[in-house]
This record gives structure tokens, C-alpha cells and sequence, in this order.
């Protein structure tokens, strides 16, 4: 059944040689990867309006510089995560860029940050996708984390089945919401050109401003670099793209930077001239919708849209975090389990861990993740400084042609993230002090995995010659009564080993004696050693027994093998008719030394 519900969900399993045809073309991979990038232009101009609103209306001109500031910052990180993608093919973005340039260290601070970052991708765009249907449909509000956890669990099943499949359901929307922007800004545009907008809605640029300082203005600017989430994930994931994938990579970043900037620009102006003013009931994007586009079906048409895109914006966690956690694990910072390929050939552990934390964050939050949002942009500012400062250090030791250049593209990258990144320390601690206990707490457990990994490493290695020699086996066999399992184990042990021990655990003397005579009387030549059990434990006298059998057996150099006789039912769910003796004693003997467990299985018929 487990089978086919899988089969049903996930599609049927993909050969290894079908990678490439799940890799993914430019114009896939731009909606898969951009989602996150593209849907920020719906809340970004709209943050730093609110934070203007704050002194009036008349600051509202200073959306127009911001917005340029940001177009900046965004051309610097375009530009340096271009050159991230041809010098580190392989994937890994900032974190292979810091830890190979800067140390480790810096590459677990930047692999951390973005590893949660993708987390908190997931938790806020489908909150906030699910707070725009709700308010669409009041009645569903109570259910609201419910249905977040319901979309995740859909955009999760959508990933596990492959990269080309989750593209072909999530690219549509993507390229409709840029569409529907589109068509704001042109009509907009038009109109403010025809002479159809009135020039009083807006306040003139440089009109004096009472109240605004320079301190405002850098937490207004903070508040609109979340437009800028998302745009290293195409770093992270070259080898999801088909080859050459830098190529495609590289070309894939710069569609996405072009289509971004057009949209911020469009978006602030158009904001700023119609004279738009953040509400608590009404969307910056859905006021510019009703002044452009009217209440007909264009206007609806940009609501379900925007409402889509946030919703899987989501996506591109899906799609990069996967790969992060493989760069990680390779290097044995994370669990071996996460360089699996699944069954449709995507690392479908990292996928249903990300779905998974991201659904406990959503109801740990209520659904109500406002709180996570600062959080979300340093998340994301810090790999972004470290991944610049570590193409400087790059480009200083190499010196490849053209270095000089190279360096100051990344120069300028690293002034002004490390910029952005302490403007938003400064300006909204009391929102992101978090951070600094969490980004430790996911460094230490990168550390600690590492160090197991290195020290089963150091044990594992092959010394030399091997010096340990075995003379023979002690084979013990645990048994409950005289029964055909039991015959055949006694007999397959004998053929091991002329050293054979039957052991019967005794919960009362008269039961002890009983079974002792009715060994006596089978007479299979093998000597049966009954303990008593006097607080009805099966395991720990058998494990005492051991202990005494194992001294022996290490002075005459034997290897002491507990063989344990079990019956299969032929229907699983029979096995809870059955006490579950032999699993017991398995999963007691197998945390002790030198001791090798095996089972003899004997399956029913009926």
C-alpha cells in the first residue's frame, strides 16, 4: 500500500542515467529559481513606504533614491555572483566561496544563514500567500494554518517528483505574475505620459521634509533590500541546470537581475506618482491595480496572481536548499543522508526536511510570521558580504587575467552589503537579536556532526597488516522452547561452530526445571544454560551472561556470535499477535563490543 501511494504521489522511480533530462532549461530554471527573487517586488516598494509613512506623506519622494540605491546594490550582486558561478561550477555559492577562501568557519556562518534563510523562504511566502487568499474568503481565516501547512505539503510532494515536473506545474504562475506587472506598469506608464494622471497626487522630488532623518532613511532603505532575497539561489544550484550549466547559470542570473530591476522600477516610480500610501485593509500593488486597471477581470487577474507568487516563491527554497545541504554533507557538516538521490533523482531528504521545518515554523507562529521577516533579509546579507569578501581574497591570491577588475566589482559588492547588513543590525535590533543565538546554536551542530564523521573516519581506517586473529566462533542461542525455528537454528549454529550454547531465560524454578527436562529428553547435542529472571527480563540476563562468556572468549582469541532464532509472520499485520522477544534482543546486543548478532529467520506459510 506504502508503495502505491507513493508510486501515486511521487511518480514512478528514475533510472540514474535520466539525470540530465531532470535538469533544468533558462527559462524553467527562472521561474524555479527567481520565485522568490520576483515575488519581493510585491511587499519591497511597499516597506519602504512604510516606513516613510511614518513622517508623512511628503517623504514619500524619497522612495524614488532608495529605489535607485537598491537597483545599485542589486547590479553589484548580479554582477559578483556572475563571477561566483563561473569560478564555482560545482554549487555551493557563498558557502564554497567563504569556506574555501575565507576558512571554515565563515563558510558554516554562510551555509548556516542561508540554510535557515531558505527555511524562513518557505514559513513567510506561504503565510503571507495564505493571508491573500484569506482575505479574499474570510470565512477560511480560522483555518489559516492549516492551509499554509496543506500548501506546503503540496509544493513539497510537487519537488520530491523531480525538477522538470515542479517546473512545468510552477513555472505558469511565475511568468503570469511578472506578466500582470508588467501590464500595471505599461497602462500606469501611459497614462501618467497622456497627461491621464493628475501631477498633484505626488509630492516634487526635493520638497523639505519635517521630521526625516538620516536614520530613517537608512531603515527605510533596510526595509526595501528584501526585494533582494533570493538572488543568490541560482549560485547554489548550478548543477540542477543542463549543460553547459555555467553558461546557463550566468545567463539565467542576468535574465532575472534585468527582469527584477524593471519590475522595483516601475513599481516605486508608478507608486510614487499615483501618489499611493500603504494601508493596513490594501496592498501597495493591489491600490496601483485599482488605479490602472480598474475593478474588472485585469484587476482580479493581478490579485490571483500576486496571491500565487507568494505562495510559491517558496519554491525556490525547495529548489536551492537541497543542494546547500548537499555541498555541506559532502564536506561532513550535515548528515550523509542528505547526498541521497531519491527516487525521481532530487535529493528528497533535504526536500522533506526543509517541508517538515518550515510546516513547524508555520504552526510554532500561528501562521503570523511578520516577526521572521527582518530576520529573513540578514539571513540572507550575511552570506551575501562574506561571499563578496571571499571572491576579494580570491582574486587577490590568484591573480588571473583580468583580476584587478574583477576585484573591484566585488570591492564595491562587499561595501555596500557589509553596509545594508549593519544598517539593518542598527535599525532593527530588537527584531533580529535572535540571530545571534541561532546561527551559533546551527554552527556548533555543524561542528559536532564534522567531528563525528572524522572520528568514525579515524576508526575505520586500515592500519597496516590486521593483527587481531580468530580462532573460532562461541555461538549463543537465545531460545523460548523446543519448536522447528529453534531446530533449524541449533543445526545451522552446529555447522558454524562446535562451540554452541543454548540459553533459556527462566521467569520461575519450576519453569526452569520443565524446560531443562524436556532439553534433557530432545538431545540435539548441544548444552542448554538456563537464567533466572527474577524481574521477568528477557534481555539484561542474557546480556550479564555475555559479559562472563566474552572474558573467556577473549583469552582464547574466539568471536562470540549470538544467533537468533525468529518467525516471520506472513502478513505484517500478524506481528502484533506475536511479543517482539528477538527484536528486543537485537537492538540490546547490538550496542555491545566484539559481540556479532544475527538472525535466523523461519517464515510461516499461513
Amino acid at each position: 500500500m506504502f508503495t502505491t501511494i507513493k508510486r501515486l504521489l511521487i511518480g514512478r522511480p528514475l533510472r540514474s542515467n535520466e539525470l540530465e533530462g531532470q535538469k533544468l532549461t533558462k527559462l524553467k530554471a527562472l521561474a524555479i529559481l527567481s520565485s522568490d527573487a520576483l515575488s519581493s517586488v510585491a511587499y519591497g516598494p511597499e516597506q519602504v513606504l512604510i516606513v516613510l509613512a511614518t513622517v508623512g506623506t511628503l517623504a514619500f519622494w524619497y522612495s524614488i533614491p532608495i529605489t535607485v540605491g537598491i537597483l545599485i546594490l542589486l547590479a553589484a550582486l548580479i554582477l559578483s555572483y556572475r563571477q561566483v558561478i563561473y569560478s564555482y561550477p560545482q554549487g555551493g555559492g557563498a558557502y564554497l566561496v567563504s569556506k574555501e577562501n575565507l576558512g571554515v568557519t565563515p563558510g558554516l556562518l554562510a551555509g548556516g544563514s542561508l540554510l535557515v534563510d531558505y527555511i524562513l523562504t518557505v514559513a513567510v511566502s506561504v503565510s503571507a500567500g495564505t493571508d491573500a487568499i484569506t482575505s479574499a474568503f474570510q470565512s477560511l481565516h480560522p483555518y489559516s494554518v492549516q492551509i499554509a501547512v496543506f500548501l506546503v505539503l503540496i509544493i513539497t510532494i510537487l519537488n520530491l517528483r523531480g525538477l522538470t515536473e515542479s517546473a512545468n506545474v510552477l513555472a505558469y504562475p511565475v511568468y503570469l505574475f511578472v506578466f500582470a506587472l508588467i501590464v500595471i506598469i505599461v497602462v500606469g506608464l501611459f497614462k501618467t505620459v497622456t497627461g491621464q494622471v493628475p501631477q498633484n497626487l505626488h509630492p516634487h522630488i526635493g520638497t523639505p521634509v519635517a521630521g526625516i532623518s538620516l536614520f530613517l532613511l537608512l531603515k527605510a532603505f533596510s526595509s526595501g533590500c528584501s526585494a533582494l532575497t533570493g538572488v543568490e539561489a541560482i549560485s547554489n544550484a548550478i548543477p540542477n541546470f543542463r549543460d553547459p550549466a555555467p553558461r546557463n547559470a550566468a545567463r539565467t542570473l542576468a535574465m532575472m537581475g534585468i527582469i527584477l530591476a524593471s519590475l522595483l522600477a516601475g513599481i516605486s516610480f508608478l507608486a510614487y506618482w499615483l501618489g499611493i500610501a500603504p494601508k493596513e485593509t490594501e496592498t501597495v500593488v493591489s491600490q496601483m491595480a485599482h488605479r490602472t486597471l480598474g475593478n474588472g477581470v485585469l484587476y482580479y487577474f493581478v490579485q490571483a496572481t500576486t496571491a500565487l507568487i507568494l505562495v510559491l516563491a517558496a519554491n525556490t527554497g525547495f529548489s536551492a536548499f537541497p543542494q546547500l545541504a548537499f555541498n555541506l554533507a559532502r564536506d561532513k557538516f550535515m548528515p550523509r543522508m542528505f547526498t541521497i538521490r531519491g527516487d525521481r533523482l532530487g535529493y528528497s531528504n533535504g526536500i522533506i526536511f526543509l517541508g517538515v521545518a518550515s510546516m513547524i515554523l508555520i504552526i510554532a507562529f500561528q501562521g503570523n510570521t511578520e516577526r521572521l521577516i527582518p530576520l529573513y533579509a540578514v539571513g540572507v546579507f550575511i552570506p551575501f558580504t562574506l561571499a563578496q569578501c571571499g571572491m576579494i581574497v580570491k582574486w587577490v591570491t590568484q591573480r588571473p587575467r583580468g583580476w584587478a577588475g574583477k576585484m573591484s566589482v566585488n570591492f564595491v559588492g562587499a561595501i555596500i552589503t557589509f553596509s545594508v547588513l549593519a544598517i539593518l543590525f542598527i535599525t532593527k535590533f530588537t527584531q533580529v537579536w535572535p540571530v545571534l543565538i541561532f546561527l551559533p546554536i546551527v554552527m556548533f551542530i555543524f561542528r559536532k556532526v564534522n567531528r563525528h564523521y572524522e572520528a568514525v573516519g579515524e576508526q575505520l581506517r586500515i592500519k597496516g597488516v590486521f593483527q587481531e586473529e580468530i580462532h573460532s566462533n562461541v555461538i549463543i542461542v537465545p531460545v523460548a522452547g523446543i519448536t522447528t525455528v529453534v531446530e533449524r537454528t541449533i543445526n545451522y549454529a552446529k555447522s558454524l561452530s562446535d562451540q554452541v550454547i543454548a540459553v533459556y531465560v527462566a521467569f520461575d524454578h519450576e519453569d526452569e526445571k520443565r524446560m531443562e527436562e524436556k532439553w534433557k529428553e530432545w538431545d540435539c547435542g548441544v548444552r542448554l544454560v538456563t537464567l533466572h529472571s527474577s524481574y521477568r527480563s528477557i534481555v539484561q540476563p542474557l546480556a550479564k551472561f555475555l559479559e562472563i562468556i566474552q572474558r573467556k572468549a577473549k583469552e582464547n582469541k574466539y568471536q562470540v556470535m549470538v544467533l537468533i532464532p525468529q518467525f516471520i509472520p506472513k502478513k505484517r499485520w500478524q506481528n502484533i499477535l506475536h511479543n517482539q522477544s528477538a527484536l528486543l534482543i537485537r537492538m540490546r546486543l547490538l550496542w555491545e563490543k566484539d559481540v556479532v548478532v544475527a538472525t535466523m529467520p523461519y517464515h510461516f506459510k499461513k
